[in-house]
């Protein structure tokens, strides 16, 4: 049977996801390094699929949107897990997550439009950011007797949550005043409708048959 496989690794990033937390969560002596590798590993398959799906012409509409909340649920699992452990700051995660939801809420009404929201540079680059940044801070635990590893991680974070900002800025300036156009747009086809499709189906019926 054929497989999409840019879809497949999308899928197998988003199954790394409860990996990584429990790695990050659980004391094991290396956990560090093997979480950095699993996160490594999905961030590696963000940029295959990607490349793949481009390569041999495989984009499909399901990978346009599953993508990014692989993406999402990856970054939001690590960042969480990370405020657990008190390497990231509560309130600059609330913010990133915060943003992830508002992008796929707007995604969501683009779907339910017949529109679809591809990633934006701005997109990429917040993604880049949050791969390095997260890199830091689960390297940071075990390598806090240098200093720099901490404090690099916080200074990652806190560009991060600026990326995710300005990224999300971007999508709501670029494509809210379109669907609320889009949305308009559909109000008033409805209510130039004939009479007919605004009554009520059995109301309807009768007007068909008196006519």
């Amino acid at each position: 049977m054929f497989v999409n496989v840019p879809n497949a690794l999308t899928l197998f990033r988003i199954f790394l996801v409860p990996l990584l937390v429990v790695i990050l969560l659980t004391k094991l002596p290396a956990r560090e390094y093997l979480a950095l590798a699993v996160f490594l590993l999905a961030a590696i398959t963000d940029w295959l699929d990607g490349y793949w799906a481009r390569r041999f012409k495989k984009v499909t509409t399901m990978g346009m949107l599953l993508d990014p909340i692989a993406d999402k649920l990856l970054v939001s699992a690590a960042l969480i897990s990370l405020v657990d452990l008190q390497e990231a700051d509560a309130w600059a995660v609330c913010i990133i997550i915060g943003r992830e939801f508002a992008v796929t809420g707007l995604r969501s009404i683009a779907v339910s439009h017949g529109l679809t929201i591809a990633a934006s540079k701005l997109g990429k680059w917040k993604m880049g950011s949050q791969i390095v940044g997260i890199s830091l801070m689960i390297m940071g635990g075990k390598l806090d007797d240098i200093g720099l590893w901490r404090k690099t991680g916080r200074a990652a974070l806190y560009v991060m949550t600026a990326m995710a900002l300005i990224s999300g800025i971007d999508y709501f300036r670029r494509f809210l005043k379109p669907l609320l156009a889009k949305e308009r747009e559909e109000e008033s086809a409805l209510v130039a409708a004939p009479a007919e499709r605004q009554l009520p189906e059995p109301e309807a019926r009768l007007r068909k048959t008196a006519l």
